[in-house]
């Protein structure tokens, strides 16, 4: 799937922001950073990957800077980064 550089969210409290960009690579490289990823890291990167899957996007680099989001909220930030990325509309 063709992807360009997007993002999505703020770093506000209780958001994420998220940064998609292609890559050369395979797979998703995710980059977390967050003051929950001892606690959290494993979860957030499961919802990042599980969102990005759904949605065709199977080789990407992201970059996410987490601050406190609930998994619902990190869920519609990626998706609203990869409806950019791809130009593809899931809401339809």
């Amino acid at each position: 799937m063709e992807l360009k550089n997007a993002s999505a969210g703020t770093l506000e409290s209780g958001d994420i922001f998220i940064q998609i960009a292609p890559t050369e690579g395979q797979g998703l490289d995710i980059c977390l950073d967050s003051t929950v990823a001892y606690q959290f890291g494993t979860q957030i990167r499961k919802v990042i990957t599980e969102t990005l899957q759904e949605l065709g996007i199977e080789n990407a680099e992201v970059k996410a800077t987490d601050k406190g989001a609930l998994d619902c909220t990190i869920r519609a930030r990626v998706t609203a980064a990869a409806v950019r990325a791809t130009g593809k509309d899931v809401w339809k």
